[in-house]
């Protein structure tokens, strides 16, 4: 719910070059999500996130939806690039102890 087209054509294109970025960005030393809670729970929270950018892209551009899409854009755009490599880094230095 993006109420102008530059802002849409915007943040698609970076929606889907951080998926490009994704892997440059991967700082933990072990590879599967399996003993890592902390990564676990940011995919769940990247997954219910999906779901709610979703939800909001099907619904009118009206004063609820652009707030929440603003959100639900904001807080995935901090777990891929703020969170995720904070979490991977923390997780490493307590594999060292």
């Amino acid at each position: 719910s993006i109420p102008n087209k530059l802002g849409g054509v915007l943040a698609l294109a970076a929606s889907v070059l951080i998926l490009f970025l994704s892997p440059l960005l991967h700082k933990s030393k072990q590879r599967t999500m399996t003993f890592r809670p902390l990564s676990q729970s940011l995919f769940w929270l990247l997954v219910a996130n999906l779901l709610i950018l979703t939800w909001v892209g099907s619904q009118p551009v009206e004063h609820p939806f652009i707030i929440i899409g603003q959100l639900a854009s904001l807080s995935y755009f901090t777990t891929l690039l703020i969170l995720l490599p904070l979490t991977g880094a923390l997780e490493n230095k307590i594999l060292n102890y």
